[in-house]
């Protein structure tokens, strides 16, 4: 089995790497251990990094499953700092345009990509492919920035219905669902998202949270 596993930055999935390095043969650009051969690549953080990245990897490497593993910001209130999540649904949340009073129409609103046009259902990317029952199933929001001001945060929440926000995990929809391959975004809880305020996060614990699920996964495979 051929797995790709994709970061944002190599910070939040360095404890997997030195896992992989420590049990499995590196070979050819994977790591690999019997019949398991697993790709990292640090896909650079944004939409357009993550969307050339899991395409040319796809492409080159054509793997079984791709699993896109990192931190995010939760709406949610219920969802604690640390916690790991299964996204299964995906939408772009600045994809549009303002209008003069500020209000927010997104491109599906607008007539300009019909909501229902293969791969959106209803302007969301949904996953279908995978289902791992121990994880919380949670819909993200992605962005072109993270959100830090009240005002923008007011506007997120009133428009979109989601747990929580990160900066790549559409593209990795659209570019997994338009090859057909089977697919994961598994993310850790590093911070509420706020008015911006780094005091209150938790990068370390959420990045060692990440990477349990990860060796524990890789694991279950092998």
């Amino acid at each position: 089995m051929k797995i790709l596993i994709l970061s944002p930055t190599i910070f939040e999935i360095t404890p997997l790497l030195k896992h992989l390095e420590a049990n499995f043969e590196f070979e050819n650009q994977a790591f690999k251990k019997e019949d398991l051969s697993i790709k990292i690549k640090v896909s650079g953080v944004g939409l357009v990094n993550t969307a050339i990245s899991t395409l040319m990897e796809i492409n080159v490497f054509k793997p079984d499953l791709c699993i896109l593993a990192g931190v995010c910001g939760s709406y949610d209130e219920n969802i604690k700092i640390g916690e790991v999540l299964n996204v299964i649904e995906e939408q772009y949340g600045d994809l549009g345009v303002d209008n003069a009073n500020g209000e927010f129409t997104s491109l599906f609103d607008l007539d300009f990509i019909d909501p229902n046009q293969f791969p959106f259902q209803n302007g969301k990317l949904v996953n279908q492919s995978k289902d791992f029952g121990f994880l919380k199933q949670v819909r993200s929001l992605s962005l072109q920035k993270s959100s830090g001001h009240q005002a923008s945060i007011v506007k997120l929440k009133k428009n979109f219905k989601a747990e929580i926000e990160n900066m790549e995990g559409a593209a990795f929809f659209q570019a997994c669902l338009n090859t057909k391959t089977p697919f994961l975004e598994i993310r850790a809880v590093s911070n509420k998202v706020e008015p911006r305020n780094k005091e209150n996060w938790n990068l370390p614990l959420a990045i060692d949270n990440l990477n349990s699920i990860l060796v524990e996964m890789v694991s279950s495979i092998n």
